[in-house]
């Protein structure tokens, strides 16, 4: 009986599509999209072109399903940050820095992804508009709870905080001169603390990570 045709199933088909998306993402933050081409993306994954749109109809297709992975992930990280009420202040840092941390780890473990979703893509203003809504959700909700101040503009601080995020990733993370948890220290500690020479030791929650 001869090899069925159309889309490849099981484990090689599956190992076939994981193959072209990395490599689809390497090549789309290195290149860019206009310049990344399906020939060399099939050429480095060991696979033909033919073999390529078994898995996606155009170059569109993949660069948008990465797109989409990266938003998908990204937005529930933002919204799993968000502190439960009734924390003990003295874990209040730690707490903070745990959700924050999650955002450093996933764009410092999907690099090329990264690239993509939050810097080349057009949709990349549209993801970071929808991480500011949910971080300005969360802050209000913990503003409710007492966490933070009364009198603060909770989007004015998200604003903030995804300018951080987005300035940091590329001057610091992604020159690996600091590790995601040396950034999440140093953020929540500006944030919680501030500038002035007042800190008290409560906030001494650093240690873990560096």
């Amino acid at each position: 009986m001869g090899q069925r045709r159309g889309r490849q199933k099981g484990s090689i088909g599956i190992k076939s599509k994981e193959a072209i998306l990395v490599i689809a993402a390497e090549e789309f933050a290195e290149h860019g999209f206009h310049q990344t081409k399906v020939s060399n993306i099939v050429k480095r994954a060991g696979l033909t072109q033919p073999s390529f749109y078994l898995y996606f109809p155009s170059k569109e297709a993949i660069f948008q399903e990465l797109i989409h992975t990266f938003r998908n992930n990204l937005i529930n990280l933002t919204k799993e940050s968000r502190l439960e009420p009734n924390l003990d202040k003295s874990i209040l840092s730690s707490k903070i820095s745990r959700g924050l941390s999650a955002i450093f780890q996933f764009f410092d473990e999907h690099r090329h992804l990264t690239r993509i979703g939050f810097f080349i893509a057009d949709e990349s203003k549209e993801i970071k508009q929808l991480m500011v809504m949910h971080i300005t959700e969360n802050l209000l909700a913990e503003q409710q709870d007492n966490y933070f101040r009364q009198d603060l503009d909770m989007q004015t601080v998200a604003e903030c905080i995804i300018g951080a995020i987005e300035r940091l990733t590329i001057t610091k993370l992604f020159t690996d001169e600091k590790s995601p948890q040396q950034l999440v220290n140093e953020i929540v500690d500006i944030y919680l603390y501030g500038l002035q020479n007042t800190k008290s030791n409560s906030s001494s929650f650093g240690d873990e990570g560096d």
